[in-house]
């Protein structure tokens, strides 16, 4: 099997919660070597978010995948020394944290101490607001983000109230988006040096940066995008009921579709109408649009009008849930989820590794560890503790 393309990159994961443990999650996805600091006793707060079982936290068997797991008191000087130590060890290439800002400083592992142990170090620091600013030390959370960034606003029916998002999309956006920023560091030490750098990832700026079409839009035009439930700039384009009481998604957001969309529907006449002729036309008038469309949808089964519509080269997509899609037969060719061994669950289903590469894969190689489950084998072999030293700092609290 080839190497990883991170294969030989040493990962500090400080990252609490969801945005910083994800970050560090992909780059262990493509073989970095992630060793996440977790505080004793608790360990990731993570670890109490969600559900569990056996015990074991199912959030942190996602979030935790390819790691291992230590514990260190960051808060005492003790732990903050073997930190230091831990990155000279390992000469490490990236620290990933997620505190609040100003937090490591306070703890003394400002930059500068920690590039001293490793030049090189890459240090991705995630907040909610960025390390700077009014808003800086204030508490972020992705729900902020998701409130402040214009996302829930729009988001939702024209009547209803601002909708977030069940899961945790800003997180993963920022991790997303600090990912490619850490590549793009460590491509950035080979011209200057081998010299590391500092990340601000801001969760805020994060979903900002996805939404940059409305900014534009409101720059040029003056608009403020509004609630429109599913409706967006083309039509028909919605989630329609079928006969069973299930549902599917049509796009028709070309004219060759919506012209195909109505033949099926045998109402071809529609479109030579001047108020629905062009999309433009049909936006205008998509109540009536969507009456249209939906009454011929709930005249079949979903599976029955999913056929003819993809036979008919219509874009149009079943809306399905979780246990629909573990039974998907495209996600079955394609090994989307995979089930890893683990000591905990025996077993555990989980997304595989995006995006794909042909010649250097990632791979899920364990699912998240117990907490602290490698601190006596990485404070022994790496940092040379003796047996009685290790004992000494847990019974100090100090791991």
């Amino acid at each position: 099997m080839p190497l990883m393309p991170l294969h030989g990159l040493t990962v500090i994961d400080c990252g609490q919660v969801i945005a910083g443990p994800t970050l560090a999650m992909l780059l262990g996805d493509f073989g970095a070597d992630v060793i996440k600091v977790e505080q004793p006793g608790t360990g990731d707060p993570v670890r109490q978010f969600g559900k569990a079982r056996n015990g074991a936290s199912l959030f942190s068997k996602l979030l935790s995948r390819n790691k291992r797991s230590i514990t260190l008191n960051l808060r005492e000087p003790r732990g903050q020394d073997l930190l230091v130590r831990l990155i000279e060890a390992t000469r490490a290439d990236v620290l990933v944290e997620s505190f609040r800002p100003g937090t490591f400083e306070r703890w003394g592992l400002g930059y500068e101490r920690l590039s001293a142990a490793a030049p090189g170090l890459v240090l991705a620091r995630l907040s909610g607001f960025g390390q700077e600013g009014p808003y800086a030390g204030r508490p972020g959370f992705g729900t902020l983000a998701e409130a402040m960034s214009g996302f829930a606003d729009m988001t939702g029916e024209p009547d209803g109230p601002p909708t977030l998002p069940p899961f945790p999309l800003a997180d993963n956006c920022a991790a997303l988006y600090g990912a490619f920023g850490v590549l793009a560091a460590l491509r950035a030490r080979e011209r200057r040096g081998g010299r590391g750098q500092v990340i601000d990832i801001s969760l805020l700026e994060a979903l900002t940066a996805i939404l940059g079409i409305y900014f534009v839009e409101y720059d040029q035009l003056g608009e403020v995008p509004r609630r429109r439930g599913n409706r967006t700039s083309s039509a028909p384009r919605n989630t329609y009921r079928t006969r069973d009481g299930r549902w599917v998604a049509i796009a028709a957001s070309t004219q060759s579709i919506a012209e195909r969309l109505f033949g099926v529907m045998g109402r071809p006449e529609v479109l030579a109408e001047p108020r629905f002729q062009t999309n433009r036309d049909r936006v205008e008038h998509v109540e009536e649009i969507d009456e249209i469309v939906g009454a011929w949808v709930a005249g079949h089964t979903r599976d029955e009008l999913v056929a003819m519509l993809v036979e008919a080269e219509v874009a149009v997509a079943p809306v399905a849930n979780v246990a629909d899609l573990i039974a998907d037969p495209q996600l079955e060719a394609r090994r989307t989820l995979i089930r890893i061994a683990d000591s905990e669950l025996d077993r555990v289903l989980m997304p595989d590794v995006q995006p794909r590469l042909s010649a250097t894969p990632g791979g899920v190689r364990s699912a998240g560890p117990a907490l602290g489950a490698s601190t006596d084998e990485i404070l022994g072999a790496v940092l040379g503790l003796t047996a009685g030293e290790i004992e000494d700092l847990r019974g100090a609290g100090i791991i």
